[in-house]
């Protein structure tokens, strides 16, 4: 495992200072940036971009050299719409396919860990993803 893809949750977490969360999330990317590649791609980009004026704003708190920036693959998507599938066949709400089913397949498809605060989702639907979460 070389490459970890971080969650916008996490992020986040250090971004907006969480009261509950930010020493946990403050850490593990403290920790695994010292032996791996941090990775966030344009759906946590966009999630994350939510909280943010300028894109000048944004890149400053995501900086090259600490995240690096990988785009989608199609077999990616294509994984994430089969799970999108189960979620609604076991009778998920939503009628498009969710941010996490994406990050999930990312993850997923290029072998890396993901780091994230909200597992339970991807156990169910990716049940062979490394997750490093609390």
């Amino acid at each position: 495992m070389a490459d970890i893809l971080v969650d916008s949750n996490v992020i986040l977490d250090v971004v907006t200072e969480d009261p509950k969360w930010y020493e946990w999330s403050a850490g593990q990317l403290e920790r695994l940036t010292e032996r791996y590649t941090l990775v966030i791609n344009p759906i946590i980009y966009s999630e994350i971009s939510i909280g943010f004026d300028r894109i000048e704003d944004l890149d400053h708190a995501l900086p090259r050299d600490f995240f690096r920036r990988d785009s989608l693959l199609c077999e990616a998507g294509f994984l994430a719409g089969k799970c999108f599938v189960r979620y609604r066949h076991s009778g998920g709400r939503r009628r498009s396919p969710l941010p996490d089913f994406y990050i999930g397949a990312h993850a997923a498809i290029q072998g890396m860990a993901l780091l994230t605060r909200e597992a339970n989702r991807y156990k169910t639907y990716f049940p062979k993803l490394t997750l490093i979460s609390p």
